[in-house]
Order: C-alpha cells, then sequence, then structure tokens
C-alpha cells in the first residue's frame, strides 16, 4: 500500500515537473520569436548602414564585403544632420522640462485636493491619450500661424509639451495618489508652506513616476515627424527626423546614408531607456499596483 502511494506520489511529481517544463519551453520560445522580432529590425539597418547601395540592392541579407563607414559621414554632410541633431536636443530636453513642470503642478492639484468636478476634469484630460495626433493638425497650424510662430522652435516646443501633458498627468497623478497624506500634515506641523510640501515633500516622493513620464515625454518629442514637418519650413528650426528624408529626391535615394541617420538618430532614445531603464520600470509598476 505504501508503494503504491508512493508511486502515485512520484508519478505526480514527474508528470508535474514535464508539465512545468513544458511551459516553461513554451514561455522561452515566445519570448525568443519577440525578441527576434524586436532585435533583428535593428541589426538589419546597422548592418545595411555600413554597404554600399549596390551591395543593399543586390543582397539586402549578406554581410557588407567592406565596411562603409563612408555613409555616416554622408550623412552629416548631406542633410546637415549635425545642425538638425541640435535642434531636436534643444526642443525635446525644453518640451520635456516644460511639460513635466505643468503636468507635476496639475497632477499635484488633482491627487491632493478635493474639490468639485476634480474627476471629470481628469477624465477629460485623460481622454487626450486617446485622441489621434493627426486629428489635432490643422487648428494646432491654424493657432501656431495666428500666434506667429510659424517655423520656429517655439512652436515646436509648445506643441510637443501640450501633446505630451495627457500621458504626463495619468502617470505622474497616479502615483502622487500612493503617498499618504500623514507625510503632508507632518509637513505643516514642522512650518511648511504650500510650496515647500510640494517641491521638498511631494515632488522627491514622486521621483519614479515623474522621471517615467520625462522618459515618454522625452521619447515621443525626439521621434515626432508629423508636426516637425508641419510646423518648420527651414532647415535652421528642423529636427533630425525631418532631416532623414532629405536623402530621397525625385531620382534616386541613398538609401545606406539615409540607414546611417537612422541609426545616428535612435541612439539617444536607447541610451536613455537603457539608463533609466529601473526608474521607467518602477514607476509604471508602482503607479499600477498601488494607484
Amino acid at each position: 500500500m505504501n508503494e503504491m502511494a508512493y508511486s502515485r506520489v512520484r508519478n505526480n511529481r514527474i508528470n508535474l515537473y514535464k508539465s512545468k517544463t513544458f511551459k516553461n519551453a513554451i514561455m522561452w520560445i515566445v519570448l525568443g520569436f519577440f525578441l527576434f522580432y524586436t532585435i533583428a529590425p535593428l541589426v538589419w539597418l546597422v548592418i545595411s548602414s555600413l554597404k554600399t547601395n549596390g551591395e543593399l540592392m543586390g543582397a539586402p541579407l549578406a554581410l557588407p564585403k567592406t565596411l562603409q563607414f563612408q555613409n555616416y559621414k554622408n550623412a552629416f554632410e548631406v542633410s546637415g544632420l549635425g545642425r538638425l541633431f541640435l535642434n531636436s536636443i534643444i526642443v525635446s530636453i525644453t518640451a520635456t522640462i516644460l511639460n513635466v513642470i505643468v503636468s507635476s503642478m496639475a497632477s499635484y492639484s488633482i491627487a491632493r485636493y478635493d474639490f468639485k468636478g476634480k474627476e471629470l476634469i481628469f477624465t477629460l484630460i485623460s481622454a487626450g491619450i486617446m485622441v489621434p495626433v493627426s486629428a489635432l493638425m490643422v487648428p494646432v497650424f491654424i493657432l501656431i500661424k495666428n500666434l506667429g510662430l510659424y517655423d520656429t522652435k517655439l512652436a515646436l516646443i509648445l506643441t510637443y509639451s501640450a501633446m505630451g501633458l495627457p500621458l504626463s498627468i495619468f502617470i505622474i497623478r497616479g502615483f502622487m495618489n500612493t503617498i499618504p497624506k500623514e507625510l503632508e500634515e507632518a509637513g505643516v506641523i514642522d512650518g511648511c508652506n504650500f510650496y515647500q510640501i510640494f517641491y521638498k515633500i511631494i515632488l522627491p516622493l514622486s521621483r519614479a513616476g515623474i522621471v517615467t513620464a520625462i522618459t515618454f515625454q522625452f521619447l515621443y518629442c525626439w521621434n515626432e515627424f508629423i508636426y516637425a514637418m508641419l510646423l518648420t519650413s527651414s532647415q535652421t528650426n528642423r529636427t533630425v527626423q525631418v532631416g532623414i528624408r532629405f536623402f530621397s529626391n525625385q531620382f534616386t535615394t541613398d538609401y545606406t546614408s539615409m540607414f546611417a541617420a537612422i541609426t545616428i538618430s535612435i541612439i539617444p532614445a536607447i541610451a536613455g531607456y537603457v539608463v533609466f531603464q529601473k526608474q521607467i520600470i518602477s514607476g509604471l509598476t508602482s503607479g499600477a499596483v498601488k494607484g
């Protein structure tokens, strides 16, 4: 009887182990597929940027016979990529700072104070996340034109800051909701005024959520193309994403130099995520679980 019971327990453990192993194998296969799906285009892009146009057209998936670093030099010379790169940095950083300042103050008001219509206001703001960017092209263009800001960096800065507010407020507000109100009360007892509570207590404790919002906003500003093309007309104010199209004209396209420019343009976005990935994950998970 004991042997039968032991055999049954052993068989159950073996079956459980096989089932767990099978599930793990399926999980790793799925993860491997998505990893390949994500990494393969980037690897192909970098390899293609080191080919000649003839090699690219003749054998798109083959390795280059000789590494063509000249393509990266052409990327700067043909499109003035250095100037466009600087424009993107100025616009992205300034728009991100402005966006986070406004969204932090708005999130604090919505998260920490009770007033009539509070949830309605937050719902209307959050609904902006679902509005297609292309749906606002005409009103934004007319507004910028009437303000006399067309073909200026300020036009892009204000537009990008406003476009990113719904998502930034949604992220930061959810995180501020998790901060105990007793900390604010303790600050009041210690003599802190409204501004001191905000800057010395709430903002430091909301750092993970703010870093998450900063990262998403910066990536949006850096990669945005539609409004950069719509609101600027001179190379003095255009961003790097618009500059990439200079490699294509009516008769020919310098694909390899274009790929080199694209490779250069995605480096800041990847570097930013690598540096702040822990804060991003912490901000998203904390807001999701507690908020």
